[in-house]
């Protein structure tokens, strides 16, 4: 009980230094509760979502698409018949058939397209009863014939849609007009799909091709008849195998699993920025403690001489540490609830919409949170805690603080340093002279961890050196102020070296990433010069097919000297070895082999595009042994199957269509029917000589009827490269400035408690003439320094970790090493304003120090 009212009393006496690393806690377990509330909270989302879109049981194609858009651009379907069949079936109380398809781009009178940005699908559909669980029209009515079409609420809000209004559909089967007549709700929260809907008659023949088919056939129980059961009558009606049936439960888990990596990607993502913030604020706490201790050896000396154990010494720490976990965790969850929302409202503005009433707060949540919370923190307080309870009750007569460690263990600490340093040096030397991306990774991932403890223990060292540089290169212009900071910097270098190490692990990632995406930008635009002899590139920034009025318009357009056709095709490939293994296949137009210039180990790529030839690429060739004059046996997943023979083994050293095996358009035409043949994925173009110019105009006022297609040229393409990578890089930056802002704390605590230990040094410079300007100058300058230092340990450490991971991917395409260095000197430059900024509130706080109360200080 003694231990625990000492705790507390030095708790609240300390509480304003207690205040940065409780918020280094909050920020932290905010992060990881902010993400398992986020994620949980789209996880029932779409549970809710898929439930209500299922019928008890659903009948489906067996063919159909798992993401609902089939490359030929009409969904499989199912016979209209299929429902007079199974209203028969025993237990069934009512069938309706759904129509619906995602290939499908809707745009408004101005032609702007009205799908989301984020990835989710258009969906155009028929009414049925399953709608009616999910939506409700709030305004006008269902669409009752051709020509007229309902759409959700969300997207008539987002892009001011109103009843009267005329929207175009564009399909595989060609483009039609509607007048809108009604709005429908989402019952539930709609996560950002747009969908509009038509009569049946409507979608079953402008958009699957067939007036008596549907995609769903939905089947709904009677009285208490479960689903399970009622699936199992369905499946002896219609035949098993014949078609897909599923339950309501496996129908809402088919559709989990589809967005179950998405959401995992997210999570994990997040988490691990939680982590990094997490490992950064243990170093704040550990300064913290450390130096509340070195400030309380005298008070801990008389504890000690009047009876206190070294146990009771130390658990009185520990305890403290407890008291900060607690509550910095328990606040830590609260803003976590709060970032969830925030996150919430972020994915509403990019077209995700996720409402507050599915707010999902587990109770596993907060649990994770304070334990979390408080084990890092005791973790981090227990080596500042034994050295307290080391501190002799003698201590108690002396006025010199808590001494430092030892030189022996200076020594040990650095020996140890320097060693872990060389062997992640050396590790990473591995990892890029590696020919093996697997185990090249596993070298890389060492030497990141190794040479990033090593410098956290060598820090101590480093300081003294690199601090002196940074003096003589940053403060000596600034006088004897310039060089009382240094020496400030340079008085307790273990203090300066887990500062500094805090905001060099967030720096560090900053340049090893930002050299990874330069590297990534330049390798892609070298490919594409190097490689791609086409002009211009047509495709969909959604990834939906080519539709053949766009084609047809392409080929059409003036100056373009020609266009290839490029398809995916599934298969089944049977080599030499008798293997067999399915794998994509692509038919192309014969120009594709001008317009993607493709090395070859053996053979010529053009006669691939040969009548019943083919090329396979390097690594397939050695896995089945497979030689130029081969025969492969591919059997196509829509069609029949052929044998075509090799006439070309394309290089594993190239990164655009990497492992591709090409075959011509005219021989796949051989083998699948017209109707199951997929559209084109995308297209190219070459222009006449000197007609460059006016084709790519010409082709973008050709394709202005379609807003979904994108027309590119090589420069284009790059930019869309630069842009789509500078995103994801600013958005990872945004992440780890998380860690930043908590080692920014650690360096105005550091500063913080560093004025209270020099109170009486303060108050005897202010005595013997320093200003309260120069004051606040020496301590805006020792913060300078210390940001310094940190930032040179992070740049060196990220550069040497870009650099290996670089020529580790170089066996994956990215070739061309590229060193932002506009990047690492902003880095370095916005460092010292970090400093500056840091230093603030402590300066602020020595300048109004009284002189004589200072120097009364004990």
């Amino acid at each position: 009980m003694t231990v625990l009212r000492t705790s507390l009393r030095n708790f609240v006496a300390h509480k304003g230094r207690m205040l940065l690393s409780g918020v280094a806690v909050v920020l932290s377990v905010a992060f990881v509760c902010g993400t398992l509330v986020f994620t949980d909270t789209m996880n029932t989302t779409f549970d809710r979502l898929f439930s209500q879109t299922a019928a008890d049981v659903t009948v489906s194609a067996k063919g159909a698409e798992s993401d609902g858009q089939p490359g030929t651009g009409r969904p499989a379907t199912v016979p209209g018949s299929l429902l007079e069949e199974l209203e028969g079936v025993e237990g069934v109380s009512s069938v309706s058939g759904g129509a619906y398809s995602t290939s499908v781009t809707v745009v408004n009178a101005d032609n702007e397209n009205m799908g989301s940005s984020t990835g989710a699908p258009t969906i155009a559909s028929n009414w049925t009863e399953i709608d009616e669980k999910s939506m409700e029209v709030t305004e006008g009515r269902l669409p009752r014939g051709a020509g007229e079409v309902m759409v959700d609420a969300d997207t008539a809000k987002k892009h001011g849609l109103e009843l009267g209004e005329e929207l175009r559909t564009i399909s595989a089967l060609g483009d039609f007009r509607a007048e809108i007549v009604g709005v429908a709700a989402f019952r539930s929260t709609n996560p950002g799909a747009t969908v509009v809907y038509f009569d049946t008659d409507t979608v079953q023949e402008r958009l699957l091709g067939d007036s008596d088919a549907y995609t769903d056939v939905y089947v709904m129980a009677a009285g208490d008849v479960s689903d399970e059961k009622l699936k199992e009558r369905v499946v002896a009606a219609l035949g098993s195998g014949e078609y897909k049936v599923r339950t309501q439960e496996e129908y809402a888990a088919e559709g989990k699993d589809e967005i179950g990596s998405f959401l995992d990607v997210i999570k994990y993502a997040l988490l691990g920025f939680a982590g990094i913030a997490l490992l950064v604020g243990v170093f704040l706490i550990v300064n913290t403690f450390s130096m509340l201790v070195a400030q309380r050896t005298r008070e801990i000396g008389l504890m000690r001489a009047i009876g206190s154990s070294r146990r009771q010494v130390n658990r009185s720490v520990l305890v403290e540490a407890v008291l900060l976990g607690v509550l910095g965790s328990l606040v830590g969850v609260a803003a976590g609830v709060g970032l969830a929302m925030g996150l919430m409202e972020l994915m509403g503005l990019v077209g995700m919409n996720l409402s507050t009433d599915d707010l999902t707060l587990r109770w596993v949540t907060p649990v994770v949170g304070v334990v979390l919370g408080v084990v890092v923190t005791v973790l981090a307080a227990y080596l500042p805690a034994r050295r307290a309870g080391r501190v002799s009750p003698m201590a108690a007569l002396r006025d010199d603080g808590l001494p430092a460690a030892g030189s022996r263990v200076g020594r040990v600490r650095s020996g140890v340093g320097l060693v872990l340093t060389l062997a992640g040096a050396g590790a990473l030397v591995v990892a890029a002279g590696s020919d093996d991306a697997a185990g090249g990774s596993l070298f890389l991932a060492a030497g990141v961890v190794l040479t990033l403890v090593g410098f956290v223990l060598v820090g101590p060292l480093l300081a003294g050196g690199v601090v002196r540089v940074l003096g003589a290169v940053v403060l000596r212009v600034f006088g004897p102020v310039g060089r009382m900071a240094e020496r400030n910097a340079l008085r307790n270098p273990r203090r300066t070296g887990a500062t500094g190490a805090a905001l060099m692990i967030g720096l560090a990632l900053v340049a090893s990433l930002s050299v990874v995406g330069a590297s990534l930008v330049a390798s892609a635009g070298d490919e594409l010069d190097r490689s791609v002899g086409a002009d211009f590139i047509l495709q969909s920034s959604a990834g939906q097919p080519v539709v053949p009025e766009a084609v047809e318009r392409v080929r059409g357009t003036e100056g373009v000297e020609h266009v290839t056709e490029y398809r995916w095709l599934e298969a089944r490939l049977t080599g030499p070895d008798g293997e067999t293994v399915e794998e994509p296949v692509t038919a192309a137009s014969a120009t594709y082999a001008e317009d993607l210039r493709v090395e070859t180990v053996a053979g010529e790529l053009p006669a691939a595009y040969e009548r019943d030839s083919m090329s396979v690429p390097e690594d397939f060739a050695k896995a089945h042994g497979v030689e130029v004059g081969d025969r492969v046996e591919v059997d196509f997943a829509a069609g029949g199957t052929a044998e075509l023979t090799v006439r070309a083994i394309t290089a594993a050293d190239t990164s655009v269509d990497q492992g591709a095996m090409y075959l011509s358009t005219a021989t796949a035409e051989r083998y699948v029917p017209e109707d199951r043949m997929p559209l084109n994925m995308m297209l190219f173009a070459k222009a006449e000589e000197g007609q460059e110019d006016a084709a790519y105009a010409a082709l973008k006022k050709e394709l202005e009827p379609f807003p979904q297609y994108e027309v590119r040229n090589q420069a284009d393409y790059k930019e869309l490269l630069e842009d789509q990578v500078g995103q994801l890089l600013n958005m990872v930056y945004g992440l780890l400035a998380l860690a930043i802002v908590v080692a920014v704390l650690g360096v105005v605590n550091t500063l913080a408690l560093s004025v209270v230990e020099r109170t009486r040094e303060i108050g005897l410079m202010r005595a013997i003439g320093l200003s309260r300007r120069q004051l606040r100058r020496m301590i805006r300058l020792e913060s300078v320094v210390i940001a310094l230092f940190g930032a040179l340990l992070g740049l060196g450490l990220g550069l040497g970790w870009g650099v290996a991971a670089q020529r580790l991917l170089a066996l994956e395409g990215l070739k061309v090493l590229q060193v932002p260095w506009p990047t690492i000197a902003g880095v370095f430059v916005g460092a010292a304003v970090v400093g500056l900024v840091a230093a603030l509130v402590p300066a602020f706080r020595a300048g109004r120090m009284n002189v004589l109360n200072a120097i009364a200080t004990e």
